[in-house]
């Protein structure tokens, strides 16, 4: 009996790549007739090797490295770059991986990001599927704006850091300019243009699996019908839950010793994402708002890279040469400072009471699993609509700065930062109550008969139909 094969293309980093893993593992759980190969391009930058392990049903191929020309140096234009010189490479490799007679090529599941695969998808005859490891609100977003872009002359530039707001039926209340994603106004990162590009592609797929469950997304996920958007399939949340910790073992162990040594739902743990960070200025204003909040804390703190570098955070050498003199001396008895954090575990450790997060979408639906309240500082990419989606559209989420803007050099001063540790650590707010409910219906979108359960399972069957 021929096998039924499907080839996953994801972003090769950390919050696309986890979860497409996660997301192959349950379908192939699910359904046995499935075996899926991974394809890995490889950035010239950091390394995620230790991810991808081969099972009986799931393997990996690394591709080989590619020369990018050398003025594509900020991510936007690099990105772009970077995916279309891998179309030939996947290509030779999925002829490869078909000589064998006992392989049945079913269809690519390709990230949405990486929509220049469909193209070898047609190549081959065989329908490609795209998977959001965003939320279904900020695809609708994108789609959104591509429409008013494309149908209607939306010029996007009349909503930068303003307060003008747009209507998008993804979200319940208008989107005010200040928080769509600042990458689609930087010129230098290319703008819009590539986000456009995905978007007006994501219509050629047969349909659309987002990491996301009804329960949490019910507007976002109802606004796509009667659209021109492929089926939706809400199927989340996918989660890498295993704590196994990635890292640094021994460091590892001292962070979860120290959170041993913790009051339940006392400590606030500070973590901003695998390519968050902040300038000396900002950093001091962190740990002066922590000192003055008062609150245990956990605080993941990591060097940038140089100015002008596409390249990921690491932790600092010297960690004192940052912080105010004697701050770690003073908090010494409340908080501890550390680089890489295993984020998983700590947010599922009892004495977290509190997440100081980035909100980029997997760290939302960790916090979301662990029943977690979250204080929304987005940094980067589509997290800036993310967290006005958590705080005003779904009160799972309390304020720091839902509109920060490192590139616009704003700092947020340790008053905006108190207040909002106090807000988040209140035991008996509205958004703690919201999110003790919103993680009990997490738990039961996945499990058999729950709504993300049986999302997959049409998924499933609709594919079948389409390469029977």
């Amino acid at each position: 009996m021929k096998q039924t094969e499907l080839v996953f293309i994801p972003l090769p980093i950390i919050g696309h790549l986890s979860p497409t893993v996660e997301m192959a593992k349950l379908l192939t759980q699910r359904d046995p007739r499935f075996s899926i190969t991974i394809f890995i391009m490889k950035f010239p930058f950091g390394s995620i090797d230790s991810m991808t392990t081969d099972s009986d049903s799931i393997r990996f191929v690394t591709l080989p490295p590619v020369e990018i020309s050398s003025g594509a140096t900020t991510p936007g234009p690099f990105i772009s770059e970077f995916i279309k010189a891998q179309t030939l490479l996947v290509r030779d490799a999925v002829h490869e991986l078909t000589r064998s007679n006992s392989v049945r090529l079913a269809g690519f599941v390709i990230d949405v990001m990486c929509t220049h695969m469909i193209d070898v998808a047609d190549e081959f005859g065989v329908p490609s599927y795209l998977f959001s490891t965003s939320s279904a609100a900020s695809l609708g977003f994108l789609s959104h704006l591509q429409f008013l872009h494309d149908y209607e002359g939306l010029n996007l530039d009349e909503f930068k850091d303003s307060d003008a707001e747009l209507q998008v039926p993804s979200f319940a209340n208008s989107v005010p300019g200040k928080v769509f994603p600042p990458m689609i106004f930087d010129k230098e990162l290319g703008g819009a243009a590539g986000h456009m590009y995905d978007m007006r592609r994501l219509r050629q797929a047969k349909g659309v699996m987002v990491n996301t469950f009804i329960d949490l997304e019910s507007h976002a996920i109802q606004s796509f019908s009667g659209s021109k958007i492929p089926p939706v399939y809400p199927v989340g949340p996918i989660l890498n839950t295993q704590m196994g910790y990635g890292g640094d073992q021994q460091d590892a162990s001292a962070i979860m010793s120290w959170l041993d040594d913790q009051p339940p739902s006392s400590v606030v743990f500070l973590c901003f994402g695998s390519i968050g960070s902040f300038g000396a200025d900002q950093i001091k204003e962190i740990a002066y708002g922590l000192e003055r909040s008062g609150h245990r804390f956990l605080w993941s703190l990591r060097q940038p890279p140089p100015k002008g570098k596409v390249a990921f955070p690491r932790d600092y050498e010297n960690i004192e040469e940052v912080l105010p003199e004697g701050f770690l001396h003073r908090t010494a008895r409340i908080g501890k400072v550390i680089g890489w954090a295993p984020q998983v575990a700590v947010l599922a450790h009892s004495a977290v009471g509190g997440f100081v997060s980035h909100c980029g979408w997997n760290s939302l639906l960790e916090s979301i699993w662990y029943g977690v309240p979250v204080a929304a500082w987005p940094i980067y990419a589509e997290q800036q609509i993310n967290a006005f989606q958590m705080v005003k559209d779904l009160g799972l989420a309390v304020e720091i700065k839902i509109d920060y803007n490192k590139d616009n050099n704003y700092i947020v001063n340790a008053h905006e930062i108190e207040n909002g540790l106090k807000n988040l650590m209140s035991i008996n707010s509205e958004v703690r109550k919201k999110m003790n409910e919103m993680q009990q219906m997490s738990r039961r979108a996945m499990i058999d008969g729950g709504s993300s359960h049986s999302s997959l399972g049409h998924f499933i069957e609709d594919m079948m139909t389409n390469i029977s």
